[in-house]
């Protein structure tokens, strides 16, 4: 394993200015439509093996995949088939496509916008194709949760899946890339496939891990090549390409991996703080969940009447 990277010089200031969009990215997980119930980051990542399965170059695939990650935070499960089908002519439903991405965009490095905005108007395809089974596996596989040696595990619901993290992990690589001068392919790549051993090994945490000692590096590789084993060879090489960032800290691909990661990590748990501290003056207020329209003046009169106050 290479050095870590202790220098905070490595780790670029202007992450500050991602992370309101990073904590919008991670929701995806759980932003549910009637045809994707496990949630839209799951959507997205058996979208995402699929077309990597199916020879997708990865830069190009790394790239569409963030440009509707994006367009997912600002308009949930609304996509272009949902418009296609409400009506909307292909040109019109891409304006309002490329709308949401500008609306979400905004803390991103120009360079990168152009690029999502350009991917975005260039489907892969690979609409319609299957992932590998494996990936529903990890999409039904729970993660551990908090876990330290010696104390009990605190259950966070509802819990997210290992595809949730996967894909989170692999798009905020994506934006987060341009901070560190990093391709983005390799990043996305290795976050998709970083926790390919879970498609057998149940999530213990960190405390299980320390119970299990020098047998976790063994059974982690062996299970990893064994879900390797199953792909076609081209698809294989490539990912086992990107998995090289994920010993190290010394490259700027493994920099942008590893700060999505812990990202991801610490956001999760920033949502169930946010979840359980929410509060009646926070919907009414902040978020004006009585919001301007013809209705608003009769609905805050029902309020008041109901001795309803924040």
């Amino acid at each position: 394993m290479s050095a870590s990277v202790s220098d905070t010089a490595a780790v670029p200031d202007r992450l500050a200015t991602l992370r309101p969009l990073l904590g919008e990215l991670m929701d995806l997980k759980r932003v549910r439509t009637a045809d994707h119930l496990e949630g839209l980051a799951a959507r997205g990542f058996r979208r995402a093996w699929a077309a990597l399965v199916a020879g997708v170059e990865p830069e190009a695939l790394a790239l569409r995949e963030t440009a509707l990650a994006l367009v997912s935070v600002r308009l949930g499960g609304i996509d272009a088939e949902v418009l296609h089908r409400a009506g909307l002519s292909p040109p019109r439903a891409l304006e309002l496509l490329h709308r949401a991405l500008d609306a979400a965009a905004g803390p991103l490095e120009p360079g990168l916008r152009e690029r999502l905005h350009a991917a975005l108007a260039e489907p892969l395809g690979t609409e319609g194709t299957t992932p590998p089974p494996f990936v529903e596996r990890l999409v039904r596989q729970p993660r551990a949760g908090a876990t330290l040696p010696g104390r009990p595990r605190i259950l966070l619901e509802p819990a997210e899946s290992h595809a949730d993290h996967c894909y989170a992990v692999a798009v905020a690589a994506v934006l987060v890339a341009p901070l560190f001068g990093a391709s983005p392919a390799p990043p996305f790549v290795a976050g998709l496939s970083h926790h390919l051993f879970n498609v057998v090994l149940p999530d213990a945490g960190y405390a299980g891990d320390v119970l299990l000692g020098d047998a976790v590096g063994p059974m982690v590789e062996r299970l990893t090549e064994e879900v390797l084993a199953t792909l076609p060879a081209g698809p294989a090489t490539r990912i086992r390409e990107a998995r090289r960032v994920l010993p190290r800290t010394d490259t700027p691909e493994a920099r942008a991996f590893h700060a999505a990661d812990v990202l991801d990590r610490v956001l999760e748990m920033d949502f169930h703080a946010r979840a359980a501290g929410f509060t009646l003056r926070h919907a009414l207020e902040d978020l004006e969940l009585v919001h301007d329209g013809p209705m608003q003046s009769y609905e805050n009169a029902v309020l008041a009447a109901a001795g309803i106050q924040p």
